[in-house]
């Protein structure tokens, strides 16, 4: 058991929690709760590290979901010291970064729908554009690079699991990667106040990519230009935009409805 926060392991542990550098380094990122250990495939799993009083009262769950794996156990304060949560719940997992290939990914649907996210901030606003791109049946999330860290410890638990079962990319230039992405026939659609029509005028039953903006500046200009179609979601009263995640919502889930209706 490690009792020191001074631990090698420990100082380790608390740099890939802190640092997108380090976990791009190494090429791990930490998970870390009783929901989501779960939810992580076997594969991906590099260490368990468990609290003391986890270790003492949960064997049997340690044992059911883990078995190929050591448990490194730590004291609860050392635990308490490393833990991103202010109620640690006693378990958190290293766990190998995933790779995905937008080419591949497309290759494989023939109807793909896609999330492009220019310029996410905000750790909560892109756990729950994920889960929301999987209940909603998306295909791919391509993210600018300068969308704050998916393995953000605070992205991967917003998540929900959903970081382990819907495929993103990260792009240094997402305006040249629009630009292919209209190039294979994919309708890019981008809201913009000047639009003449609102989302609901669209069929989305075809290829479809809808870019979300940044939740302070919205789509930059630039990709506004290089997306082909333009739509608004009207709104009520003297509101002038929506919550990033929540746009992001409203549109998948329209598309959703009308693919299920073409089924």
């Amino acid at each position: 058991m490690i009792t020191s926060t001074s631990n090698t392991t420990i100082k380790n542990l608390i740099n890939l929690i802190k640092k997108k550098k380090y976990r791009d380094e190494k090429g791990v990122f930490v998970v870390e709760g009783t929901r989501i250990s779960v939810e992580v495939p076997e594969e991906l799993i590099k260490e368990i590290f468990v609290s003391e009083t986890f270790y003492n009262s949960e064997k049997n769950y340690l044992d059911k979901i883990h078995e190929k794996h050591n448990v490194i156990i730590l004291s609860d304060k050392v635990f308490e010291h490393v833990s991103d949560t202010k109620s640690p719940q006693g378990i958190l997992l290293v766990v190998k970064q995933l790779s995905y290939n937008i080419k591949d990914i497309l290759e494989k649907k023939k109807t793909p729908l896609l999330v492009i996210l220019d310029a996410i901030r905000d750790p909560g606003n892109l756990g729950t554009i994920m889960r929301t791109s999987e209940a909603a049946g998306a295909d791919l999330v391509i993210m600018s690079e300068d969308t704050v860290d998916i393995y953000n410890p605070k992205v991967v638990r917003s998540t929900m699991g959903s970081i382990f079962r819907v495929p993103f990319v990260k792009t240094e230039d997402l305006v040249s990667c629009i630009l292919k992405l209209r190039e294979l026939g994919i309708d890019v659609f981008a809201s913009d106040l000047s639009a003449t029509g609102t989302y609901l005028d669209f069929d989305y039953k075809n290829p479809t990519g809808f870019v979300v903006g940044n939740e302070a500046n919205g789509i930059n200009e630039k990709v506004k230009e290089v997306s082909n179609k333009k739509i608004i979601i009207p709104m009520e009263g003297k509101i002038e935009s929506l919550n990033a995640a929540i746009s992001t919502s409203i549109l998948l889930f329209e598309a959703s409805r009308q693919r299920m209706r073409k089924k």
